[in-house]
């Protein structure tokens, strides 16, 4: 499986909407609005390099609002649990 996480640079008044038009694209796992450089950081997983293109470049790319992104493709993952624990700061159980 691959993974990839893309950052992306949206125009600041459609944030909401374009990250739930990237949330409902096949192979988007995740979506998360952050602070930053970058607006969104999205976690795309797919099983082939191909699927990697057709996702970003054929289906987030596409959408409206985005001014800019870059991908970053995942070499391994080291603990899921200190990552997710990472996103949640703040985050009442």
């Amino acid at each position: 499986m691959i993974t990839a996480f893309v950052l992306i640079d949206v125009q600041v008044d459609a944030v909401p909407e374009v990250a739930q038009a990237i949330a409902d694209l096949p192979g988007v796992t995740e979506v998360w609005s952050v602070t930053g450089r970058y607006d969104l950081i999205v976690k795309v997983r797919v099983t082939r390099n191909e699927d990697l293109a057709d996702v970003v470049t054929g289906g987030i790319d596409k959408v409206p609002g985005i001014r800019d992104s870059e991908t970053i493709i995942a070499f391994r993952a080291y603990s899921e649990d200190v990552l997710d624990a990472g996103f949640a700061i703040g985050v009442e159980d």
